[in-house]
């Protein structure tokens, strides 16, 4: 269909039909983004914020040469693709996509596009979109990954040294005793640890994979409970699971690596705090507008006097004294937590033998704040390793 003339598309939306696409087009423009509103079925470009041509190079009437399948194809073709997917939506659905466009210099720009179909008072359908430029946030990811890339090698280097060092010393002590063999192993077990962060957290893999694909903002909550369960198994420990109804099915918003790593800080305290051959519970459930997780063991639990303090950074309790640790894990674990506005807390154990722990993470598709079932934090529980 031929679209009939364009509007001029520096003029405001609200000059013919105001409604939601003003408050679209104001809230894109505060946050720094481009607005575009486009009337369908035609593809007639309505508006366009100012910002494409500062950022493109490009005009309203390039835009819609494209959209009418013609015009500069090959820089702004992806655009006009996109766009014309999300025209195609359904009423109401919203579709977010990255595209890589060309600016009038001919360089590289990639954007996010978003889009979203409304219905007008008068029947008629409208396209907005809002468009984003990556530059700043692909440019803060190279950052950090230069910077872990540092880090690795900073770090590294002085560990290998380390290691290579503990190793003679250990192939040469023929006369050492069990104290001095077993402090040497402590030191081998503990530089090994390190490396292994090092790979699965700093590597150069990892970090060239990150921005390459938009990284997942959600994960099942079964998936975080299993993880759980396999650590526990890979340590040689039974892992009973306690799932009340369905709510392991519950999708949790947040970064599914931070939220597996501070399940592991907790699972890794049951282990380091229990005895060898007890088993571990981890449990799931719905609590408000969230899922709680409970970590618990059959541990001798933690001093009333450590338990106000569990979450400092750098605190070891008594109970700690000659355990592996740096007093970090549960105060990495609840600063994780916290950054995805859930809550990390002890547990209630009523008298009972053991520690627990409590996990709570908002859940997608549940309304209202978070809403903690359970009783406050008692002592009975440890501190971390």
């Amino acid at each position: 269909m031929t679209p009939r003339p364009a509007a001029d598309p520096t003029i405001a939306a609200s000059s013919d039909r105001p409604g939601a696409a003003d408050h679209f087009r104001l809230l894109a423009e505060l946050g720094g983004d481009i607005a575009v509103r486009i009337d369908l079925p035609d593809c007639t470009l309505r508006y366009l914020s100012p910002g494409f041509s500062t950022l493109l190079g490009a005009d309203g009437a390039a835009l819609q040469a494209v959209l009418a399948g013609g015009g500069a194809q090959e820089a702004l073709g992806a655009l006009g693709r996109q766009l014309a997917a999300g025209a195609a939506g359904a009423p109401g659905e919203r579709l977010v996509q990255e595209v890589e466009v060309r600016n009038a210099h001919g360089h590289p720009l990639g954007l996010q596009v978003i889009t979203r179909v409304v219905q007008n008072d008068d029947g008629s359908s409208t396209l907005l979109a809002l468009l984003r430029d990556l530059s700043p946030q692909r440019a803060h990811l190279a950052d950090q990954r230069r910077f872990a890339s540092l880090l690795n090698h900073e770090f590294r280097t002085p560990l290998a040294t380390i290691d290579g060092a503990i190793q003679r010393l250990e192939a040469t002590a023929h006369g050492a005793d069990e104290a001095v063999r077993q402090r040497y192993r402590k030191i081998a077990v503990a530089v090994d640890r390190l490396i292994a962060m090092l790979d699965e957290y700093l590597s150069p893999d990892r970090m060239a994979a990150i921005g390459k694909l938009r990284q997942p903002n959600t994960i099942v909550a079964r998936e975080l409970l299993e993880a759980g369960v396999q650590q526990l198994r890979a340590a040689g420990r039974e892992a009973v699971v306690e799932v009340d109804g369905d709510e392991n099915a519950a999708a949790l918003r947040g970064e599914p690596e931070g939220l597996r790593l501070a399940l592991k800080v907790l699972v890794d305290n049951a282990l380091l705090f229990s005895p060898a051959g007890t088993p571990v519970a981890l449990g799931v459930r719905r609590s408000g507008s969230g899922v709680e997780f409970t970590v618990r063991d059959e541990g001798a639990g933690v001093p009333a006097q450590d338990a106000a303090h569990i979450f400092d950074k750098g605190y070891r309790g008594s109970n700690a004294v000659g355990l592996p640790g740096s007093g970090l894990g549960l105060y990495m674990a609840h600063s994780i937590v916290d950054v995805h506005g859930g809550m990390l807390r002890l547990g209630e154990r009523d008298g009972k033998q053991g520690a627990e722990f409590r996990l709570w993470l908002p859940a997608q598709h549940m309304g209202g704040q978070q809403q903690l079932a359970s009783s406050p934090p008692s002592s009975d529980n440890r501190t971390d390793h």
